[in-house]
Formats: C-alpha cells, structure tokens, sequence
C-alpha cells in the first residue's frame, strides 16, 4: 500500500506548489524575505527593526479518528502546537493565533472542546488568540465531519532568523523525539485501519496502549526545548518533521550545497511505524515520507556543541539524540 493508494501524492503536490512559486512571488515585494518554501513566510515591518513571520496549517484527516473517539480538544491543541513549531523553525517567537473551523452542521459539544483546547494551548504559549472564522457549510463537511485549521503570526529580532547561510558542512543533527504521527500521514494510517479491519480500541502488540489513544498522541511542542537551547548553544537550523517526513523537511533548513546524512540506527523508533508498515506493507519510501519516525524536530549545532546540547536535553527531561550530519552534496537526506 503506498500515500497514494490513500488519496495523497506528496510528489504531485511538491511539482505544483514549484510550478506555480513565481506566481505567489510574483506579489513580494523588497519586504518579504526569504521566498516561498519555508516555516514560515517572512515579512519585514518598515517601521520596527524585526521581522514578522506567518503560518497556517491543519490538522488533517486526525480530525475524523477524534471525532470517531471523541477527542475533538486533542486536536485542537495540536493544531496550535504544529504552528508554534512552524514559528520556531523558522527562527521567530509566536505572538497571536486565529483559527476556521467548519462542520456541515455546527455541532455545540465538538465546538466547545475544540475552542477549550485551543484556548488552553494558547495560554500555555502565552499567545493571544484573536479570534478567526466559524462556518457551516452543509454537503461540503458530512456526517459529523468537520475541518480545523490555524494561523499563527510570530516575530524575530535581528538576528533570530534561521537564513541557513550559517549552517555548515561537520555540523550536527540532533532529533527530538516526537510523541508518535503528530498531524500528518492519517489518510494512509485510515486506509490501512479500513482495509485490515484494526480495532481503535485493541492494543495490539508492540504498542503500549490501545491503537486510537497511540495515533492521537498530542502533537509536542517544542518551545522550552528551542528556547532553552537557542539560549545555551549555536544553533543554526531547525526543521520541524510533518508531511513529507524527514526526506522532505530537513533539506528546508540546509543552505545549498549541502544534504544530510542520517544514521536509522541512532534513535529508537517507535513501535507504532514498523507496525503500520507492516500491517499496510508501505514501502520504505513512502513510509520515511508519511511519517516522522519518532522525530518531531531536528536541530543543526555545531558538532563541538552536540554532546553539551544533549546533556542539557537528557537533564531537562526532553530527551534527543545525535542523527546524524550535514555533508557536501546536492541536497536532499541520505540514510545509512
């Protein structure tokens, strides 16, 4: 079974998003820095020595497996915490957040746990939410479903944004874990559930729960982790591991010239991937591309700083481990 057997083919949607990057740059002017293909979209305030960094993403097809369980707070928490790592990646600190959510029919219940859920992630991150839009919108969202997607604007000092000019070939790549898929690859998880007939609430073997409390394992957030490193340490990238997995956003925080080396032997993955490869017989490729594989968030240090960096990880309870390097190349991750 292979992403596009699910409905989604990441490689179709890379070529059009490349296909139509002069269009959208089309509308930059001599204040948006950085192009598109980022963390986060860049934007220099005239009048304030900074720059202003915006993004917006979903929480995909998590959405039906909460709702199936009822657990419509979870993912609006993760919702806010994929933005706030977005931000981070890109080098600046949130500052306000405003949502859409749209059922086919507002349903009270579900709407009152999703706003909780993004008012208490929100105040956890100290981040004003202003508001945003609430639709229904009947034949489009059917049978319970509904969408759920966030904006998030943040700000960077001078200084702050990661250009990727300062990364260099020897640095090394630390791997945060995360805490299981996060928000992406549930069209593949929910095709493999279906066409194998797995029960969300068994606990299979290998998984330490039942198979719906492991797939919504809220999606971390790695803003003490960032802070606390960007305080001690050099660090000069960070790429935050969504859709497309680590081939497809780590090479988004290395300048060109460069690619990654990844040793697969360098951190434990979790037992939920092998046993969703397994059950769906996804091939490696696409696999690596649906998922994380157990990390979120990967941070480029100095590999002089690597092991201190770890350190003050393991001593703050966050854990992390040493995956790797960057090496001369074009581009891309190479696994070993």
């Amino acid at each position: 079974m292979r992403y596009q057997d699910a409905g989604v083919d990441p490689e179709r949607k890379a070529r059009f998003i490349g296909e139509l990057r002069g269009r959208f740059e089309a509308t930059h002017g001599a204040d948006v820095s950085g192009g598109i293909g980022g963390f986060g979209g860049v934007y220099r305030v005239p009048s304030v020595d900074g720059h202003l960094v915006a993004t917006a993403d979903g929480v995909g097809t998590k959405v039906l497996i909460a709702r199936e369980l009822g657990r419509d707070g979870g993912v609006a928490r993760d919702l806010v915490h994929h933005c706030v790592n977005d931000c981070l990646a890109a080098g600046a600190s949130p500052l306000f957040f405003l949502d859409y959510v749209a059922f086919g029919a507002l349903d009270a219940a579900c709407f009152r746990a999703v706003v909780e859920g993004l008012v208490g992630a929100c105040r956890a991150h100290g981040i004003a939410l202003l508001g945003g839009e609430t639709a229904e919108m009947p034949d489009v969202y059917v049978g319970g479903a509904y969408d759920l997607v966030g904006f998030l604007v943040g700000f960077a000092k001078p200084g702050a944004l990661f250009d990727r000019a300062g990364v260099a070939t020897g640095d090394a790549i630390l791997g945060l874990p995360s805490a299981g898929l996060h928000t992406n690859g549930f069209s593949l998880v929910r095709r493999i559930v279906r066409d194998r007939a797995l029960d969300l609430g068994r606990s299979y073997g290998g998984l330490d729960a039942t198979l719906g409390h492991v797939l919504l394992a809220e999606h971390r957030s790695y803003a003490a982790e960032v802070a606390g490193l960007r305080e001690r340490f050099d660090v000069r990238g960070i790429a935050h591991i969504t859709g497309g997995g680590l081939p497809e956003n780590l090479p988004r925080a290395l300048p060109p010239g460069r690619r990654a080396r990844l040793s697969r032997s360098a951190w434990p993955e979790p037992a939920l991937f092998r046993f969703l490869a397994r059950e769906g017989q996804v091939p490696e490729d696409d696999a690596l591309r649906a998922w994380n594989w157990g990390i979120g968030l990967a941070v480029i240090v100095p590999a002089a700083e690597a092991d201190a960096a770890l350190a003050w990880l393991a001593a703050g309870g966050h854990g992390g481990w040493r995956i790797g390097v960057v090496e001369d190349g074009d581009g891309g991750v190479v696994f070993s």
